[in-house]
């Protein structure tokens, strides 16, 4: 394990140690450029601190609690989201206390171990049914704790959530009136507009999202509840919904590594949104260039999630990532510059799965290994 001083002890099965040069890096794994991730961190928080609003980032992400509490420590973040209770418990287990689960929790086992948890960190959690308050009011009673509770509305992703309005109003008043339970106010994140790459498309879906969270917030007040809380935003929207005057928190992910499909959305310009840099890499090794104007890497399926698209090479326009198998990428070298055991950094089409199937994060400062960071809460999805 790692000592104290963040030394790795002899034998144990890490693709690097501290202090270890960049090149000796063991692939595939997954690397932090820590400079380019604490300029990414520092962006945001001058961001929300402009804005006037608070940040919860959203640790579905990076599933790191050492990552989470750095971004609380040094970020500005109020705390994390994440959308699973045992997400919620690895982080929390690294020192993580203020959690907001971004989701709704039916399984009754489930929702006593969210009951449980309420006892030693602040939980929030957001719903859409009515039942369901009940069920989280008899588990909060049981177990003596208390969670906070939020309204999911719909605006406009189409997944979970009532329609805003009304509905919304009606979940609110079952909430102030069941014990154990707190209300915090609504959840409104449209998640299908972040990676909307055209500004005037994107701007016109975030516009409309704002105002049903607009609206539903002042049926709330007219009710006599206050909405102590409108969260929602991330990466691809944050300075719509930050400028807002409605929002009063965002949640925002990827902005901490950022991947290919997130640099490919557009400013109001045209160009690709540049404030915030490539921070994350799946670094490969060549391990065959046996074939002409071909090159074959060691990261293939199993090391990264294509659902948004191949990889990046970084930095690289001579060579190009094109497809891949369960152990093999497959790489085009028209002029055969690639050597074996050459790396490569690319850089993941989406991070958030990406990070879901690895052990660990390299950290590297000035070609050389700082720490590494345990994905905390790799495979916990339920």
């Amino acid at each position: 394990m790692i000592d104290e001083t963040g030394t790795l002890e002899v034998g144990f099965d890490v693709p690097a140690t501290v202090g270890m040069s960049e090149g000796d890096i063991q692939t595939p794994c997954l690397v932090i450029d820590l400079d380019a991730f604490e300029h990414n961190v520092a962006a945001m928080r001058g961001f929300v601190a402009d804005m006037g609003v608070d940040l919860r980032v959203h640790g579905k992400m990076h599933k790191s609690a050492d990552i989470a509490r750095y971004q609380i420590e040094k970020g500005g973040a109020v705390g994390v989201c994440c959308q699973k209770v045992s997400e919620a418990e690895a982080l929390a287990r690294g020192g993580v206390v203020d959690i907001l689960i971004t989701n709704q929790v039916r399984s009754p086992l489930m929702i006593g171990r969210l009951a449980q948890l309420a006892k030693t960190v602040r939980i929030g959690v957001c719903i859409d049914d009515i039942d369901n308050v009940a069920e989280l009011s008899d588990a909060a009673v049981r177990a003596g704790s208390a969670i906070e509770v939020l309204v999911e509305i719909d605006c406009g992703a189409g997944r979970c959530g009532v329609e805003p309005g009304a509905a919304s109003v009606d979940l609110a008043k079952a909430i102030v009136a069941a014990p154990g339970l707190t209300f915090r106010g609504i959840q409104a994140y449209h998640g299908g507009a972040q990676h909307v790459r055209d500004f005037a498309e994107r701007k016109a879906r975030i516009e409309a999202a704002i105002a049903h969270a607009r609206d539903t917030r002042d049926l709330l007040i007219d009710a006599g509840i206050g909405c102590p809380s409108v969260t929602g935003a991330g990466t691809g929207s944050y300075p719509f919904e930050g400028r807002s005057g409605v929002y009063t928190e965002l949640q925002c992910g990827s902005y901490a590594f950022m991947d290919a499909d997130y640099q490919q959305v557009r400013d109001e310009s045209g160009a690709p949104i540049s404030e915030f840099k490539n921070a994350f890499f799946l670094l490969t090794s060549v391990m065959s260039n046996a074939k002409p104007g071909q090159a074959v890497c060691d990261a293939g399926l199993k090391v990264q999630s294509v659902d948004s698209g191949l990889p990046v090479i970084f930095g690289r326009d001579d060579v190009e990532y094109v497809a891949c198998s369960d152990e093999h990428g497959t790489i085009r070298d028209p002029r055969d510059v690639l050597r074996i055991n050459e790396k490569l950094k690319l850089v993941p089409g989406h991070c958030d799965p990406t990070c879901n199937i690895h052990d660990w994060y390299v950290g590297v400062r000035g070609g050389a290994v700082e720490c590494l960071w345990p994905v905390t809460a790799r495979g916990k999805a339920y």
